[in-house]
């Protein structure tokens, strides 16, 4: 039995488990740390976010990804310096080996109700009772695939968070599926990898955010256009800034404003790197997807009802990410039928809550309550000291018992006391 079990173990899972360590909270953690960062992106791309914004968040702020750069010697400046993909995960997880030894990398393969709270058996084969329990689930849950290109054979066609190496393509015609920061990225490491490469996309332009103009901004600078951990400009700094406020607005306006707002932009550093380099196919539909001699035939319509075909080796789809709780495989049907959802996200109390009670939701699967910030790591900077301050404050008051169990599962599980590694 254990009073707070955290799924997932990337940002928001490890930084609130960070928060609750230091509130005296017994909590267990369990998931691979930094699985999505590390194997379901593609090495040698970069973080859309700034420096500043791509840190973890223990409670004391003393371990930034500035001060990881500063001790390993690593290039880094809090705005206009791309901060590699390899630099973010291996900081996550120092992160983690300072701040959460406990971890324990196992799967959750269920969790149901019982008397306690909640059973979870773990991929191991142990059960366990937790009284809260809190899903930090990471992105590659819940990757979106088209209906058209989901239907092609996966040996064909493949999501992009399906590949970290891309080296298999070498010689290969690849056609990218997407105009945001994931295509751009992934068809400008494709061509560093030796492959052919087609963008196709139904903008009619790749929207490029701008490169940052200055990079010390006066604060006359930030108030004409205030820089925010996800984004400049004063509509990013209400969405960064009153998470709250923005779960107290109508469905439709929440909805209608993460679907929208922070659309498809690649980063600007990309931008030399595919323009004049790739095909792009803009302004098309993908009407059709046929298999012909091994290789995938893409029927593309335009707007005026032009058509053309796109022959490629493979089809990777960087068409991002939808939550929807019945990807979570691990979840109880009795338990998930008990959760209102909006567009199957979790609605949430103020403090991630959802409708069952003693469990809660943090990161993408927030985002529909709390707006555009949880989709971002940055977000985390909000929930976990939120959300630890909810649990210990509803916690069991004997403190010292719960000290005692906490020494008492460590000494019995001592693999979980050593760092976790890649």
């Amino acid at each position: 039995m254990c009073d707070v079990a955290i799924i997932g173990a990337g940002p928001y899972g490890l930084s609130l488990a960070a928060h609750l360590k230091a509130k005296g909270v017994d909590f267990r953690i369990f998931g691979s740390p930094m699985r999505t960062w590390i194997h379901h992106m593609p090495q040698g791309m970069h973080l859309k976010s700034e420096g500043f914004a791509s840190s973890l968040y223990d409670p004391a702020s003393a371990f930034t990804l500035a001060d990881y750069c500063r001790e390993r010697g690593l290039p880094y400046a809090d705005i206009g310096s791309p901060v590699p993909l390899e630099t973010f995960w291996a900081y996550g997880l120092e992160f983690q080996k300072r701040f959460v030894p406990e971890l324990e990398d196992q799967w959750v393969v269920s969790l149901l109700r019982n008397p306690q709270g909640f059973q979870i058996t773990l991929g191991n084969g142990e059960v366990l009772s937790a009284r809260r329990v809190v899903v930090a689930v990471g992105l590659s849950y819940f990757d979106y695939t088209p209906p058209i290109l989901a239907a092609l054979p996966p040996e064909l066609a493949t999501h992009s968070s399906r590949h970290s190496g891309l080296e298999r393509f070498r010689g290969r015609q690849v056609a990218v599926v997407g105009a945001g920061a994931s295509a751009l990225d992934l068809a400008a490491l494709l061509l560093q990898s030796g492959a052919a490469v087609d963008v196709v996309a139904r903008g009619a332009k790749i929207r490029f955010h701008d490169p940052p103009e200055n990079l010390n901004p006066s604060w006359l600078d930030q108030l004409r256009n205030p820089i925010t951990g996800i984004g400049p400009g004063w509509k990013l700094f209400w969405c960064s800034n009153l998470p709250l406020l923005f779960r107290r607005m109508p469905e439709s306006f929440r909805l209608e404003k993460v679907r929208t707002i922070l659309g498809p932009a690649p980063c600007w550093f990309i931008k030399e790197q595919v323009v004049g380099k790739v095909g792009f196919h803009l302004g098309v539909t993908i009407s059709g997807a046929t298999v012909c001699d091994g290789r995938v035939s893409l029927q593309l319509t335009d707007g005026a009802g032009g058509a053309k075909t796109l022959t490629a080796d493979h089809v990777i789809a960087a068409t991002g990410y939808k939550p929807d709780l019945r990807r979570l495989a691990f979840l109880d049907p009795a338990v998930l039928s008990e959760i209102r959802s909006l567009e199957h996200a979790p609605v949430l109390s103020s403090n991630f809550e959802c409708t069952v009670r003693n469990l809660y939701f943090v990161g993408i699967t927030a985002a529909n309550t709390f707006g555009p910030l949880l989709r971002f790591a940055f977000g985390a900077g909000f929930a976990a000291p939120r959300l630890a301050r909810h649990l210990a404050r509803s916690a069991p008051r004997d403190v010292a018992n719960r000290a005692t169990v906490a020494q008492s599962r460590a000494a019995a599980r001592p693999e979980a006391a050593e760092p976790v590694t890649k």
